[in-house]
């Protein structure tokens, strides 16, 4: 069965002083600021799309990679998966994400790990939606 999950965004004034609110409605997690200046320099406290994606993207790739080594035989005891998004104004926006991953799996080698991250990346829901963008990944089997 298919689920959605709902957030929504006031935004008051432009782009350049305005300011917006996150809200995370399916969830209830507190709302959060967000600004083109946290977006473009510094986060001062503030979040933006990309961190929101990164996010997503370190749950979602998190929870594709359990799956895929359990699917083998070799749950892991824990992943620990960073996701950076690179945002470049003067180069149209998102170019890149960077997936950073150590796990610790027993009973697994270093390139059974590595393939199982590979394919982590390459099928979990948000890589997919994502797939315009540069995905890169380094994975270590802790």
């Amino acid at each position: 069965m298919a689920t959605v999950r709902t957030a929504r965004t006031n935004w008051d004034g432009d782009l350049q002083s305005g300011k917006g609110t996150v809200h995370f409605e399916s969830s209830g997690l507190p709302e959060t600021d967000v600004t083109w200046a946290a977006r473009s320099q510094d986060a001062n406290g503030k979040t933006s799309p990309e961190e929101l994606i990164a996010a997503a993207h370190s749950a979602c790739f998190s929870m594709a990679l359990s799956a895929g080594l359990a699917k083998a035989g070799t749950p892991p005891e824990s992943l620990d998966t960073k996701a950076e998004v690179t945002f470049d104004p003067a180069a149209g926006g998102i170019t890149g994400i960077h997936l950073t991953v150590h796990g610790k799996v027993p009973g697994i080698t270093a390139s059974e790990f590595l393939d199982a991250t590979e394919n982590a990346k390459a099928n979990c829901p948000v890589s997919k939606a994502l797939a315009a963008t540069t995905i890169t990944l380094q994975a270590v089997l802790d």
